[in-house]
């Protein structure tokens, strides 16, 4: 079976498809999810989301095991024989072989079906976006399957290949993209001041958004990078009109990450006041803080020690964001990060590829706990 999983994370891994695009990767495991005759088969969920669900005679929780379906606008940089077929497209996360994992389980499942409860296998599309997770918990069809209890993993390169790490609390931080426009007048190089440039501006918010965190006063991680900055158009007879800035908020928790959103709005709004310039404001790539809880962790590290996996205890949470926090904030729910090799490149560099050797390993976790509550 091993062989087989391995197989498939190489198909997979050669026809990526961007968030919310993952069509063919969707009919396909639509139709190997429903040659395992699951109880209940549901399609499109928060947009071409699959889950299959396997139930019990007798009455129980509801498991949930999530993975994603979606890869990266990165153009693949490393010669293996399933290079990426698309171009500018590839699995540079591991969703790949986070699929072949889960859909191994749900193979796992199918032979051994629950004395109790149900379990939901969730193929989840736009996690890189942020959009799906929310999408999923949105769609009418989610509560016919809302989980007593969900899970998920993220493979993760530079750490000892199979090693399970994993806290309660706060997982994930919270993250969010702000773009902000201003808007002037032109007015002729020469006679820059017969014009309103937002130039100043934006070099003011240069200076001040890397601040913003410490004039609040909140006990966790609270961040703000600048991604990008633009100021009219490349032309040198013109005293430009339009401006975009562009800036990365990052926190551990959902509270804070509102008073961030604050302290930027009020940021922006005083900027523009003070040089007479329009504004507008809007929000891109939301992810919610993922909070881990304690039952769920203590599921996962007893599964992980099961089946002989090190364990490692996080002191903080990791600053990526991963959307399965709109689903654990659903149930209760834990995710935990697994050594993909210390020797390995990083995610979403271009030349990383996913192990195969952490999809049964991975299957194993899963199924363990999966034993735990349901049979």
């Amino acid at each position: 079976m091993t062989d087989e999983l391995i197989s498939l994370r190489h198909h997979v891994h050669q026809h990526p498809e961007l968030s919310n695009e993952e069509f063919e990767t969707a009919s396909l495991f639509y139709e190997k999810l429903k040659a395992l005759e699951p109880d209940e088969l549901y399609r499109d969920i928060g947009g071409v989301g699959l889950a299959a669900v396997f139930a019990g005679e007798e009455m129980g929780p509801t498991i949930l095991f999530r993975t994603e379906l979606d890869a990266l606008p990165i153009e693949e940089t490393i010669d293996i024989p399933y290079r990426s077929t698309v171009k500018g497209v590839s699995h540079k996360c591991g969703h790949d072989g986070h699929m072949a994992i889960i859909y191994g389980l749900a193979k796992d499942i199918a032979a051994q079906r629950p004395k109790r409860g149900r379990t939901v296998i969730l193929f989840q599309p736009a996690e890189e976006t942020g959009d799906g997770a929310r999408a999923i918990v949105a769609d009418p069809q989610y509560h016919k399957i809302k989980p007593d209890y969900a899970f998920a993993l993220h493979n993760l390169p530079g750490n000892p290949m199979g090693q399970v790490m994993v806290r309660s609390g706060p997982f994930n931080c919270a993250s969010r993209g702000l773009v902000i426009s201003y808007s002037g007048y032109t007015a002729h190089a020469a006679y820059p001041e017969t014009g309103n440039s937002p130039a100043l501006a934006i070099a003011d918010l240069l200076q001040e958004f890397p601040k913003i965190a410490e004039t609040i006063d909140k006990d966790e991680l609270l961040m703000t990078t600048t991604c990008h900055a633009i100021i009219g158009e490349p032309a040198l007879g013109i005293a430009p009109a339009d401006a975009t800035f562009m800036v990365n908020l990052r926190s551990e928790t959902n509270e804070g990450m509102e008073l961030l959103i604050k302290a930027a709005r009020m940021q922006v709004i005083e900027t523009a006041e003070k040089y007479d310039l329009n504004y507008d404001i809007s929000w891109t790539e939301i992810f919610d803080a993922s909070v881990n809880d304690q039952e769920c962790v203590d599921q996962v590290v007893k599964a992980a020690k099961a089946t002989g996996h090190e364990i490692k205890w996080l002191d903080e949470p990791f600053r990526w964001a991963e959307d399965f926090g709109a689903i654990s904030a659903s149930a209760k729910g834990a995710m935990f990060a697994f050594g993909a090799g210390e020797d390995r490149p990083q995610i979403h560099n271009s030349d990383y590829d996913f192990p195969d050797e952490l999809i049964a390993r991975g299957k194993a976790i899963f199924f363990e706990i999966y034993r735990d509550y349901l049979l």
